[in-house]
């Protein structure tokens, strides 16, 4: 397209969306179907989340508007993310695409109200306070840090550094990001190139879920201007160094990443594991108008476990039934009858097994720190008639067990899926079962109690805390399902809680 074929600004360039495709990318953008009497500010608030706006022209009789944006990666992002999320001003959409324009020439006085209001608003104080959803009075929210905080609560699904960058990426460059656990949650430290970015994708994604009905992201601005990323691997990721090492994937070492002013004693032991996801491309319609499910599928893959490293002399059958039923219903265990610190857990879906892998690799299970990964078995065979006694009894099948926790629809266990913490959470507790009764049943049972309280509103549940998150798992995987009475059993799972 030759610059002598240009028109002029005075509403020429009438295209529908279904042809922006044929003009090459602009810093110039065309707006259309305005409200009537539209202010400058309205429509500045729609492209000031993404870049500073060089210059504004508005063409109030034909209810449309130009912008010419600082760069045009900022043009691109915006182009690109109302796409998907038709902008409205006043609860009428507005229609957004490419100018056949490379600037904008305002020279004569027919838009010098508009630059005025740009002018106030470029040289005006930042003030506190977050962009509203939309509509008419839309606030201009301040340039903030370019580095996101996010929190994944009710995390059903894992969630790793790529569906993070799936996300995140269609808001902009993301260029670092940290995964880490703390205080229980899976928590990210997210870096944009540009705080522009950053402060949109909060004001889109904040309160979304990625999967249907789990999975919400809880989003703030990170006081951090930048982050330091020293490995390349599953926890940290920065997408400007391919030359950065992998580092050493020792559970109890935060990854060399350096990020004061939180330093190294908020990061516990625990990590989220990579979950095996490839990494594909998230369709434009996965990220729908703000406050609306993120919809993502969730991911696919076998519900056969690898679980490594296990201490061959205390590991048994039921006790990894116990452990990894806490985040599905466990259907077969197989300890490796030549190789007995492997077993294979068969989960009774992909999710399950996802979500055991997520929390339990790199947890230490009777001395050892255990790893978990995806098993290329498909599911875990029962052995064969002339299989030896031996051979036989490392291999169980629970599939018809009373002690499955999930097998309800909508089951509340769905929304008490927590990591291996300290702190345990006692339910099914009996009237006649008192607090020295408990302490004693762990003590006698060689576990150090910390702490203990009964829940005001219902004393058949108690928070528990043990010496250690190992002893924690030791004393799961032992006293879950004890009986108390001669017919109340012991429910007992990890919690988010501290005491």
């Amino acid at each position: 397209m030759s610059s002598s074929h240009l028109p002029t600004v005075d509403g020429t360039d009438r295209l529908c969306v279904s042809e922006r495709a044929q003009y090459a990318p602009s810093r110039v953008l065309h707006l259309r179907q305005l409200p009537v009497d539209v202010s400058e500010q309205e429509v500045l608030a729609l492209a000031l989340p993404f870049g500073r706006v060089n210059k504004l022209v508005t063409l109030k009789a034909k209810n449309q508007a130009f912008l010419e944006m600082a760069s045009e990666e900022a043009a691109v992002t915006m182009v690109n993310y109302y796409t998907s999320a038709t902008p409205t001003i006043r609860n009428q959409p507005v229609f957004i695409q490419y100018s056949t324009h490379r600037e904008l020439k305002t020279d004569n006085l027919t838009n010098q109200r508009a630059q005025e209001v740009l002018q106030a608003i470029s040289t005006a104080p930042v003030h506190s306070g977050n962009m509203a959803s939309g509509g008419e009075g839309r606030g201009l929210a301040p340039v903030q840090s370019p580095v996101l905080r996010i929190i994944v609560e009710n995390l059903f699904y894992p969630v790793t550094l790529e569906v993070l960058q799936q996300i995140f990426s269609k808001f902009g460059s993301v260029l670092k990001i940290i995964t880490f656990t703390r205080n229980n949650q899976f928590q990210a430290l997210l870096q944009f190139s540009d705080a522009a970015h950053a402060q949109h994708a909060k004001a889109a994604l904040d309160g979304q879920n990625i999967y249907n009905g789990c999975c919400t992201l809880r989003i703030d601005f990170s006081k951090l201007s930048a982050l330091n990323v020293k490995y390349n691997n599953d926890k940290s990721r920065d997408f400007t160094r391919a030359d950065l090492p992998t580092g050493e994937l020792e559970p109890a070492a935060p990854f060399g990443v350096a990020l004061a002013p939180y330093g190294a004693a908020a990061f516990p032991p625990t990590f989220h594991q990579h979950t095996g996801l490839s990494m594909t491309p998230v369709p434009a319609s996965l990220v729908p108008p703000p406050r609306v499910s993120l919809q993502m599928a969730p991911p696919a893959v076998h519900s056969v476990l690898l679980v490594s490293n296990l201490n061959s002399e205390s590991v048994s059958p039921h006790c990894l039934f116990i452990l990894f039923g806490v985040y599905g219903d466990v259907q077969r265990v197989k300890i490796l009858f030549n190789k007995k610190e492997n077993a294979l857990v068969q989960m009774s879906d992909a999710t399950q097994a996802q979500l055991a892998m997520s929390h339990l690799n790199g947890q230490r299970l009777h001395g050892n720190v255990i790893r978990v990964t995806l098993s290329k078995h498909p599911v875990v065979q029962l052995p064969r008639g002339g299989a030896g006694q031996e051979e036989q009894a490392l291999t169980r099948d629970f599939s018809g067990s009373a002690l499955h926790r999930f097998k309800k629809p909508g089951s509340k266990n769905f929304n008490n899926i927590f990591p291996p913490s300290a702190t345990l959470h006692l339910s099914n507790i009996p009237s006649s079962v008192s607090e020295e009764m408990l302490k004693d049943l762990f003590s006698s049972s060689g576990f150090t109690v910390k702490a203990f309280k009964f829940f005001q509103k219902d004393r058949k549940m108690a928070l528990m805390q043990l010496a250690s998150v190992e002893e924690a798992i030791e004393a799961l995987i032992a006293l879950h399902d004890h009986q108390l009475d001669h017919n109340q059993h012991l429910r007992v799972s990890f919690s988010k809680s501290t005491i």
